[in-house]
C-alpha cells in the first residue's frame, strides 16, 4: 500500500512527534507513552487525529519503546504484544475514519541495548524481541512496520529480519545526530549501501530526528545520491531544542518547517514528515509547502545552510570518514 500510494501521489506526508506532543498532553519525563494505549487512549487517538486534520498521510503508531527490553524498565516487558497491539488499533481506528486512504505505519524503535560484538544483546535475541513487536503491531492493523532512529548496522539488521516474521513492508530509517554520522559510526552513504543488502528490501529507506532541519537535509542528499532510485523518508527534528522556563522546545517555526519540506523534496525524498517537536501546526505548513511546490534543482549544502542553518562538517565534505561505537538512542520525540 505504501510504495501504490507513494507511485500514486508523488509524495506523502508523514506526521510529527510523539513524545514532545504527549508531554504537552500530560506524560511525564521517565514514563512509557506505550502504557498511554490502554491507560489513556483518547490521548493517543488525540493525537493522530491532529495528524490526520493535518494532512498527514501516514501514522506512526505509538510503539517506539515496545520491545520487551524498553518495557522492562517500566516492569512491562509481558506486555509487549499487548500494547503494540493496541497502538496499531487505535492508529487504525484513526485511520478508517477519516475518510481518506492513509497509511498505518508501526513505529519500531532501537532496543536500546548494544548488539554483539560490542555489547551483550545476540542477534538472536534481538530478532525475537521484535519479531515479538511485529506480531502485535500487524494483529492491531499496521499496514507497513516502519524501523526507527537506529544507530547500529548490528541492530537495523536484527529489526529487519524481525519485522519481517509478520510478512508486512518495511520502512528504515536511522539517526545521524552524531557529527553526521550515527552514534554508532554510519555515514548516510553507508547507511544507503547496508539497506541495498537488507533481506526483505525495504520499501522506503531514510533519516529521522538528527540535530535539526539543516542537517537532516545533509542527510538526504547523502542517501539520495547512494541510492538515488530508493523511496526516501525525510522526518526530521523541528528545529533545534532549547532549554525555557524549564521545560525543551524546538526553535522551528512552521516557517522554518515548511521550507524544511520544499527542500527536503528537492533533495530527493517523497515521504516527507517531522520527528521531536513537530506540531500540527508545522504539519499544515508542511502540507501546503508541498502541495504548492513543483520540485527544482537539487539543493547544495551551501544552499541548505543559506536556508535552515549550520550542518556538520562531514555533510560539508570536510571531515574524513572514521567509525565511532559509542552510545544509546533516545526515545522518538
Amino acid at each position: 500500500m505504501l510504495r501504490e500510494l507513494v507511485e500514486e501521489r508523488g509524495w506523502l506526508l508523514a506526521d510529527g512527534a510523539t513524545g514532545t506532543n504527549f508531554f504537552q498532553m500530560g506524560l511525564e519525563a521517565g514514563d512509557a507513552p506505550e502504557l498511554w494505549n490502554t491507560s489513556d487512549p483518547d490521548k493517543v487517538r488525540a493525537l493522530h487525529r491532529g495528524f490526520v486534520e493535518a494532512g498527514s498521510d501516514i501514522v506512526l503508531t505509538n510503539s517506539f519503546g515496545g520491545t520487551r527490553y524498553r518495557l522492562k524498565l517500566h516492569n512491562a516487558q509481558d506486555r509487549a504484544h499487548e500494547l503494540n497491539e493496541a497502538a496499531a488499533r487505535l492508529a487504525r481506528e484513526v485511520a478508517d475514519a477519516s475518510g481518506r486512504k492513509l497509511v498505518v505505519a508501526g513505529s519500531m524503535g532501537p532496543t536500546g541495548e548494544i548488539f554483539a560484538p560490542v555489547g551483550s544483546l545476540s542477534h538472536e535475541d534481538g530478532v525475537t524481541a521484535f519479531a515479538e513487536q511485529a506480531a502485535g503491531l500487524k494483529q492491531g492493523g499496521a499496514d507497513v512496520l516502519w524501523i526507527e532512529t537506529i544507530s547500529s548496522e548490528e541492530e537495523i539488521r536484527a529489526a529487519v529480519e524481525g519485522a519481517a516474521t509478520a510478512g508486512l513492508p518495511v520502512v528504515t530509517t536511522m539517526s545521524f545526530d552524531t557529527a553526521g554520522r550515527t552514534m554508532m559510526g554510519i555515514t548516510p552513504q553507508a547507511f544507503g549501501a547496508l539497506t541495498a543488502e537488507l533481506t526483505p528490501a525495504p520499501v522506503a529507506i531514510g533519516a529521522n530526528c538528527g540535530t535539526g532541519a539543516a542537517e537532516l537535509i545533509a542527510t538526504v542528499l547523502g542517501i539520495t545520491e547512494a541510492r538515488p532510485n530508493a523511496i526516501v523518508v525525510a522526518k526530521g527534528n523541528c528545529g533545534i531544542p532549547e532549554f525555557v522556563d524549564g521545560h525543551i522546545h524546538y526553535s522551528g517555526t512552521p516557517e522554518l518547517m515548511a521550507d524544511y519540506a520544499r527542500l527536503a523534496r528537492d533533495a530527493g525524498a517523497r515521504i516527507i514528515g517531522g520527528c521531536c517537536g513537530t506540531t500540527a501546526e508545522h504539519l499544515v505548513a508542511m502540507r501546503a509547502a508541498l502541495e504548492a511546490h513543483t520540485p527544482g534543482e537539487r539543493p547544495s549544502v551551501e544552499t541548505v545552510i543559506a536556508r535552515l542553518g549550520e550542518v556538520s562538517n562531514l555533510a560539508r565534505g570536510e571531515q574524513p570518514a572514521a567509525s565511532s561505537r559509542q552510545g544509546r538512542r533516545r526515545r522518538r520525540g
